[in-house]
């Protein structure tokens, strides 16, 4: 059901129930600051928000997406534009640059994105359909000594998947949301590489577990894209993955509000677990690499 914004002229209809709304009445080319707040606002009830029938033009979305922060460019992408904080990706065949793996844009980084703002430019008629995971909702129902035991925990992140397992982070395996106060499960199969209070064996474990619970259809909601829609997600408590199932040409347009430091829901009060010289400590070696950095 469409339901009338008390503060905008337009319909905003829930397309599941765990996540997402369509939202029409509204040219993203126009909003002024006030509006952005409010489609913030929006954004922080519903994770996902899909604007039909909108064909924006690059500038306009750069425009656009500044009303909500700071915009940088993609560091794991080599990408000639003349617009840095502006990029478009093509893929064929279900071939190239495709997220087909649940992840939180850029967790890899010391701060991560906040919210991505996407235009679908042109998609096949079959397939290449987006889904997004709630994360609130991944960590509440999880069980009470299961959340209590993840609170307690960090992670290891790094863009190996890019070619760059070199750019690491430490992020909360649970953080809290810095508007809304909830807490989230923040680990993914992308970009996540290690528990780091866990032994090897212990981290592979728990991250095969809940990659696999995150994964499931209940929390998520699953988007069918026309051309000209554009949608925009907060990563600090959702993930997302695409359908590698699509044939023929898929392309999007995309800006990325950067500059969130991962907040933890709790303070661990464990140190990480790097085994004693041995030929198990092998599988500790990049983490006390970075460790060292630090």
């Amino acid at each position: 059901m469409a339901l009338a914004h008390p503060d905008l002229p337009l319909k905003v209809s829930r397309i599941s129930g765990s996540l997402g709304a369509e939202i029409r009445g509204i040219r993203l080319s126009q909003v002024t600051l006030d509006q952005a707040q409010s489609i913030q606002g929006l954004l922080n009830e519903h994770q996902v928000l899909f604007f039909p029938d909108q064909n924006m033009e690059p500038d306009e979305h750069i425009t656009f997406g500044r009303h909500f922060g700071e915009l940088e460019c993609h560091p794991n992408l080599s990408l000639d534009t003349e617009r840095p904080e502006f990029f478009e990706l093509r893929s064929e065949g279900g071939a190239g640059a495709i997220a087909d793996e649940w992840h939180s844009d850029l967790s890899c980084e010391a701060q991560p994105s906040v919210m991505a703002i996407l235009q679908m430019v042109k998609c096949p008629e079959v397939g290449g359909d987006t889904l997004w995971a709630n994360m609130y909702k991944v960590f509440e129902e999880l069980s009470p000594p299961m959340q209590a035991f993840c609170e307690g925990l960090s992670a290891l992140h790094d863009a190996h998947p890019h070619g760059r397992p070199d750019r690491m982070a430490i992020h909360p395996v649970v953080r809290t949301h810095p508007e809304t106060g909830r807490k989230s499960l923040f680990v993914n199969e992308h970009f996540t590489r290690r528990i780091v209070e866990l032994s090897h064996d212990e981290s592979e474990a728990l991250l095969r577990f809940l990659t696999g619970w995150i994964s499931q259809s209940r929390f998520n909601v699953r988007y069918r894209w026309n051309a000209g829609t554009i949608a925009i997600w907060d990563n600090r408590c959702t993930q997302h993955c695409v359908l590698n199932d699509f044939e023929g040409e898929r392309v999007i347009q995309r800006v990325t509000v950067m500059g969130d430091t991962p907040e933890a829901a709790s303070a661990s009060s464990w140190s990480p677990h790097i085994k004693p010289f041995s030929a198990l400590s092998r599988h500790d070696r990049q983490l006390q690499g970075f460790l060292n950095k630090e």
